[in-house]
């Protein structure tokens, strides 16, 4: 008898101290001839951890990076109105002559209709009863000032002197990387970040700037070709590579920009754009120094290849160094904002739910989709990219990039990006153009029926 009672609370404290229990609680369960359950067990096992300051730590952390990556990605500047506003003066052609500015001035209705997005969640309730009631002149670049002084055109900062005139301006990641769901009216409503603005003419705004000078002395051209090339872009489009190698048209006579390409769903995405290049946080520091002419440091040895990369290397934009730097410590809250950023799910009713699932067999199986998009991500875990021989197409956009390839696109989210086209030119136009390119390039033999399958499967993701 006295064994088997002095056995018990061994026994049971060695189970509670595999479990992660107290050996008090063993102990007093024990003696009282009570084994703790397993839903007992689990609780005091969360309340420890619960307790824990690390974890709490962390916690506290994953908030803040994240609340401060929103920030700096929706209205952090990098301190980039230096070259938007001081230098390439695109404020003034905003403003108009009659504030302060020159020409006719950008009136709300022509911003909404070059793709810029204004946040219904920045306007005052008086202005949104206006605009609902039609009582807004959105013909007047005053009402685009007006919306520029309420921090309510995504992706634009104004700055204004004391007087409440637009002194300069500026851009942030939300520029090309964030619209809006139309709620209120086309091009207003709730923010959606890191979708792509595929409505955004960005080479037509820029093009507008009274001083296009320096762009053109870094391209060594005049600036009638600068505004040539720029006004060649047209809706959704950029050319991040035009200040590296100073290349504005394909040899087809085309535009040499590329889509512009969402920044959702990128957990677990290792190269970021279209050819490669990098790192999601790589690709920001890029972006924010060479793209934005923001104020910060950005290390790529690779740029001062003069052979490949031309502008960059007479530019030194392979070693850029600012004081103060104004980018560098943002870079980490930044990339864990957009890696927060989920790829958002397609409507109810937008694709064929049986279709779908033929076409996810297909997907996996003969069609050999799967092979390169690798569920869950949809893109190669690991260096996601290939030759231009590999996926049939012509070598141009990949001999801009450093690996002279092109990356497997992730493909979560895709319904939210068609327009434009497909591709990283939008050469293909359609969903079933992608599939028949691949149906002849690989010999797949899809039927109709089944291309039209494996169509519902990719806007199911």
């Amino acid at each position: 008898m006295r064994k088997g009672i002095g056995l018990r609370p061994v026994v049971v404290f060695l189970i509670g101290a595999l479990l992660g229990t107290s050996l008090r609680t063993a102990a007093q369960n024990g003696f009282a001839g009570k084994t703790p359950s397993a839903q007992e067990v689990a609780v005091e096992g969360n309340a420890d951890r619960e307790a824990s300051s690390f974890d709490v730590a962390g916690q506290n952390d994953t908030k803040e990076m994240f609340k401060q990556g929103q920030e700096i990605f929706r209205f952090d500047t990098f301190g980039d109105e230096a070259f938007w506003g001081d230098t390439l003066q695109l404020h003034k052609a905003i403003a108009g002559a009659k504030l302060g500015g020159v020409g006719p001035g950008v009136s709300a209705r022509m911003a909404l209709a070059v793709g810029l997005k204004v946040d219904v969640g920045a306007l005052p309730p008086a202005l949104i009863q206006a605009l609902k009631s039609g009582k807004v002149n959105l013909d007047d670049p005053a009402t685009t000032v007006a919306l520029l002084k309420l921090n309510a055109v995504i992706g634009v900062t104004g700055v204004f002197n004391p007087k409440g005139t637009l002194s300069s301006m500026g851009i942030q990641c939300a520029f090309c990387h964030s619209t809006v769901d139309d709620s209120l009216a086309p091009g207003i409503g709730h923010r959606l970040d890191g979708w792509a603005n595929r409505d955004l003419n960005v080479g037509a705004i820029v093009a507008l700037a009274p001083n296009l000078e320096p762009i053109a002395d870094l391209l060594k051209v005049d600036v009638p070709t600068v505004k040539k090339v720029l006004n060649g872009w047209g809706p959704g489009k950029f050319d991040a590579e035009l200040l590296l190698d100073g290349k504005g048209f394909r040899p087809d006579g085309k535009t040499a920009a590329t889509l512009i390409p969402p920044a959702f769903g990128l957990a677990g995405v290792n190269l970021h754009t279209w050819t490669g290049w990098g790192s999601v946080t790589h690709w920001n520091a890029f972006v924010a120094n060479i793209e934005m002419h923001g104020k910060g440091t950005f290390f790529d040895p690779r740029l001062n290849d003069a052979t490949q990369f031309p502008v960059a290397a007479a530019a030194g934009f392979g070693n850029v160094r600012n004081s103060p730097d104004l980018i560098t410590s943002k870079l980490g809250p930044l990339h864990f904002y957009q890696l927060a950023i989920p790829a958002p799910k397609p409507p109810a009713g937008s694709f064929d739910e049986e279709g779908a699932a033929r076409g996810k067999e297909l997907f996996n199986g003969s069609a050999k989709c799967a092979t390169c998009h690798v569920a869950p991500l949809f893109t190669e875990p690991g260096w996601n990219l290939h030759t231009p021989q590999e996926i049939g197409i012509d070598d141009f956009q990949a001999n801009r990039a450093p690996d002279k390839r092109y990356r497997t696109a992730p493909l979560k989210g895709l319904w939210t990006h068609t327009k434009g086209g497909f591709y990283h030119d939008g050469r293909f136009t359609t969903l079933n153009d992608v599939v028949q390119h691949y149906n002849t390039f690989f010999g797949l033999r899809l039927t109709d029926d089944q291309s039209k399958s494996l169509i519902e499967y990719l806007k199911s993701l």
